[in-house]
């Protein structure tokens, strides 16, 4: 079964980049919410080394109907060579919050 609705998560290296993101995302209607966390330390295999980062952590909340498309704009706006686009379906919520990301598509964005 399909969800209605998803939080998309990815990576950069710092809280101007996250800011320059989520700005975008929220502008083009591709994400209802951003949200920013600004400093987690990522440890991971990269071209056969160790890597030991700091990066920001940006939880984007959007309706299914925008999850391709956040996906494509995503990979053409992010900084990194193979960015972390990682996709989490919402199962359940708040009802109204989850009315707030759906109305958002049919209003003026209010």
């Amino acid at each position: 079964m399909e969800a209605d609705f998803y939080i998309v998560t990815t990576t950069v290296v710092n809280e101007s980049q996250a800011v320059d993101l989520a700005r975008r995302i929220v502008e083009n209607r591709l994400g209802r919410c951003v949200q920013i966390i600004p400093r987690i330390r990522s440890i991971y295999h990269w071209d056969g080394e160790i890597c030991d980062e700091d990066e920001c952590l940006l939880f984007i909340k959007l309706p299914a109907c925008n999850l391709d498309q956040l996906i494509r704009r995503l990979t053409e706006w992010h900084p990194y060579e193979m960015p972390e686009i990682v996709s989490v379906p919402v199962s359940s919520g708040l009802t109204a919050y989850l009315k707030w990301l759906d109305d958002w598509r049919y209003n003026d964005g209010s």
